[in-house]
């Protein structure tokens, strides 16, 4: 049986969030098991965030992607998907998210957007590209 690239995208990115708010509901890094996401991701999966974030560079492989959720959990003390719109889908697809996060070693909120491209391969995210709106103001938000 043949499955739209469109549909398997869609399904694999939706079975993602909801499967890392799993995650994050099981206490996340350090507490819930990587497992809840580990099927959603390649073995030889690649996130790359922008260099000057905190939790930036390239992050490779399972491991690699439980060691990013962990700097994310260093770095945020909260993080909430407000908004979110999957404005393309395919092998490539785009999602536009509105995020509210405060900082764990400042306590400062911030809202911001971040425009992520995700290639989807059989059945799995490969490589994840978020783009902020704001580097410098999540940096600010971030430094005591």
């Amino acid at each position: 049986m043949t499955h739209s690239p469109t549909t398997d995208s869609r399904a694999v990115l939706a079975a993602m969030y909801t499967a890392e708010a799993r995650y994050l509901a099981a206490g996340g890094p350090g507490t819930a098991s990587f497992d809840l996401l580990a099927p959603c991701f390649a073995p030889d999966v690649v996130l790359h965030q922008a260099a000057a974030l905190p939790y930036g560079g390239d992050w490779r492989g399972h491991r690699g992607m439980e060691r990013f959720f962990r700097a994310m959990s260093d770095t945020w003390a909260e993080f909430e998907l407000v908004a979110q719109d999957f404005l393309a889908t395919g092998e490539t697809s785009v999602v536009r998210t509105i995020v509210r996060a405060r900082s764990r070693a400042t306590g400062r909120e911030l809202t911001f957007p971040i425009l992520q491209t995700l290639t989807v391969r059989d059945g799995r995210i490969t490589e994840v590209r978020p783009f902020y709106w704001d580097t410098v103001a999540v940096v600010r938000a971030c430094t005591p």
